[in-house]
């Protein structure tokens, strides 16, 4: 990942205010959207069983969040630009090829390389759109520095505080801390059926009923202190002018503008 950050230099103005845009040409298509945003919402869901159970650290729960992305990530640079993507991605940020595939796994590669910082270096705030028209749907990913808005849910993590509590107040703090991620819990429990309704199985819904929809999912952290919002999003259904013909990138959309003016006003865009 290093060398990798190393040679990124305009691989940023890549992931800054864009978006991958996907075709959904076919039942096939269809399918695996489905599948994989189904796949998001179990993945919350155990998740908020690992933060509401006592015995399990919350670094647990995002390693395990982390590894789900991961995985996810690696799947589709391997669709996109098969098992060389590295190989791939290089040439484009060279300069050696100015192709779609090149500039996807720049892109998933980028976010994926600023989704293993975030979780082991940064502070940084991840904001994943996910959107759904009639012939496509798109993912961004955008990465903001500062704070949430006060809607999000809060929970602390005692071993991510530095400092050095008397132990008469360690075991109440402990115990706060651990409540505070039973709300949390219940929260990201509540909502994951909110990524299921926006991406409904297409042999068992009308197509009328599946040409819009969208979540927004906002993870952050400042020291012992993470925050999260999990939330439908609306599509705008005028977005696009052209039809989705194969993947690309594309701007990142008045919807996604809209969440960072709602919940991100205080927060410092990074890219």
């Amino acid at each position: 990942m290093d060398d990798w950050r190393q040679r990124l230099g305009r691989g940023t103005d890549i992931l800054t205010r864009q978006a991958v845009r996907v075709p959904l040409a076919d039942d096939a298509a269809e399918r695996t959207l489905h599948e994989n945003m189904h796949r998001i919402a179990d993945a919350g869901d155990r998740k908020a069983e690992l933060l509401a159970d006592p015995d399990v650290p919350l670094t647990d729960a995002y390693e395990y969040e982390l590894d789900e992305v991961s995985q996810g990530f690696k799947h589709r640079l391997q669709q996109i630009a098969g098992e060389e993507y590295h190989t791939i991605a290089d040439e484009y940020l060279r300069g050696d090829r100015d192709d779609w595939v090149g500039a996807l796994a720049v892109y998933y590669q980028e976010c994926y390389c600023r989704l293993q910082e975030r979780f082991t270096v940064d502070d940084d705030i991840c904001v994943l759109a996910v959107l759904r028209y009639p012939d496509s749907f798109t993912v961004n990913f955008s990465f903001f520095d500062g704070d949430v808005a006060d809607d999000a849910i809060r929970y602390e993590s005692p071993k991510h505080d530095e400092s050095d509590l008397d132990s008469r107040y360690r075991d109440r703090y402990h115990a706060e801390c651990q409540y505070s991620q039973r709300k949390a819990a219940g929260y990201i429990r509540e909502r994951t059926d909110l990524i299921r309704a926006a991406f409904p199985d297409p042999a068992a819904s009308r197509v009328e009923d599946r040409q819009y929809g969208g979540f927004v999912h906002i993870t952050g952290r400042d020291g012992p202190v993470f925050s999260e919002v999990l939330d439908s999003v609306t599509p705008n259904p005028d977005r696009f002018d052209e039809p989705a013909t194969k993947p690309g990138l594309v701007p990142e959309g008045p919807e996604v503008e809209r969440i960072h003016a709602h919940y991100l006003d205080d927060a410092e865009l990074i890219v």
